[in-house]
């Protein structure tokens, strides 16, 4: 019962914010803000431009909501949005690099650790990544992105985005296993 209240509720803030109506959208910012800073922050290391970046991507979320037209779900819609301004926010820093490989199809292994880790400990890993390692991870890996959405995406080729992947997980491992010798994260 509570949930399709809280969907229809969704539904009228929705059609009350596209009406600039400033309650439904401080509403819906209040609902969606928090994830949508966990998706931004994936990709931009300092919490201030991960903020900065949420914050314009609800400038467009606000600007654009008329063009939602509720055929799948509203949070990932905004996701969508999230992950494209942050995108945007780094190339207009031009932190992202690849190294561009067109012929490397070699599948990434699996990661895998011994100890537990932390949400803080595997942000910080992830962050430690070179930019566009950590994008193309955070995309394929957190986000779900197939390779050749994240080719389009980022415009670099699918090869690069395999390559990018396949080193970020190389690296992620030889820190994980680096913490694990150091006697951190073990049983």
């Amino acid at each position: 019962m509570k949930v399709i209240q809280l969907h229809k509720n969704q539904d009228l803030l929705i059609k009350k914010a596209c009406q600039n109506n400033r309650e439904a959208q401080q509403a819906l910012f209040d609902t969606h803000a928090p994830k949508m800073l966990s998706v931004c922050r994936y990709y931009i290391k300092d919490m201030q431009h991960a903020e900065e970046a949420m914050l314009n991507g609800f400038l467009k979320v606000f600007t654009q909501l008329k063009s939602f037209e509720n055929k799948g779900a509203f949070e990932g819609w905004i996701r969508r949005i999230m992950v494209r301004e942050s995108i945007s926010f780094l190339r207009q820093k031009k932190q992202i690099i690849f190294v561009e490989v067109e012929d490397d199809t070699t599948e990434a292994s699996p990661l895998c650790s011994e100890g537990h880790l932390a949400v803080d400990d595997i942000q910080n890993l992830i962050d430690n990544l070179p930019e566009g390692y950590r994008m193309v991870f955070v995309m394929y890996a957190i986000e779900g992105y197939k390779h050749h959405e994240i080719a389009t995406l980022l415009k670099i080729s699918e090869g690069t985005s395999k390559s990018q992947l396949y080193k970020a997980k190389q690296l992620l491992q030889q820190q994980l296993h680096a913490l694990n010798s150091n006697g951190y994260g073990t049983k």
